[in-house]
């Protein structure tokens, strides 16, 4: 259950944008009213509906993600449906119609299965150009995908210490965009690839690296935070 506060600042948020807005700006647009369980990805009022832009656009908050959108409900079918129709699997939309006489299958669950891939492996050093034995495994990872009922692809890049926040943050990004451009090209469809750049800000080394001066020993004991976290969602 989201904790009070939270919800309060949530709710401060869409009564903000509301104001801001045009009179009867939504009164073209359905309401989208969530359940209010777990992490909710958009900003929401006091009833629990979604907070939109004078334009029609769901407010989103800092837990949005693409499978957050499809994973929150708002009555039978999740948020994303209203907020974000091109992401969400249409499947996930509409009703499903009962086959007669026999009774519906079951639907099979969305699994996800989450791959660290060492970034030095898919790239040279400080680098954002696919090396060949990083093709190579992304050439398995696509068609890992084109075995399932692909909901979407998470590609998250992460960088060591070395090197400067804004520079390191932009190398994480230019990263996760070679991965998704490569997989695109591998017949993945665009839409279902979300890509985000870290930077250094989660190393997975700690402190164990601190007292290392040498910095070609450095650089090799960093090498666990060089990677790119991919989780791909979908059911068989």
């Amino acid at each position: 259950m989201i904790k009070q506060t939270k919800k309060q600042m949530l709710m401060l948020a869409a009564i903000a944008s509301i104001g801001l807005s045009a009179p009867g700006a939504f009164a073209q647009v359905k309401d989208v009213v969530v359940d209010g369980k777990g992490e909710i990805p958009y900003v929401i009022d006091a009833r629990n509906v979604v907070a939109r832009s004078a334009n029609g656009l769901c407010w989103r908050t800092g837990y949005w993600s693409p499978a957050a959108a499809s994973t929150a409900m708002a009555g039978e079918f999740p948020a994303g449906c209203e907020c974000d129709s091109d992401i969400v699997a249409k499947d996930k939309c509409v009703a499903p119609v009962a086959a007669a006489p026999a009774p519906a299958p079951v639907a099979p669950k969305p699994t996800a299965e989450k791959v660290k891939l060492a970034a030095d492996t898919l790239f040279d050093f400080d680098k954002a150009t696919l090396k060949p034995e990083g093709r190579a495994t992304l050439d398995d990872l696509a068609a890992q995908a084109q075995q399932l009922k692909l909901e979407v692809i998470l590609a998250v890049g992460h960088t060591d210490r070395l090197g400067s926040d804004a520079y390191n943050q932009a190398l994480s990004e230019r990263r996760a965009a070679a991965v998704k451009t490569y997989l695109v090209s591998k017949g993945v469809e665009a839409n279902r690839i979300y890509t985000e750049g870290k930077g250094e800000s989660q190393p997975v080394t700690g402190n164990k690296c601190d007292n290392i001066r040498n910095r070609k020993a450095l650089i090799e004991c960093l090498q666990p935070d060089r990677r790119v976290d991919v989780e791909v969602i979908g059911s068989k």
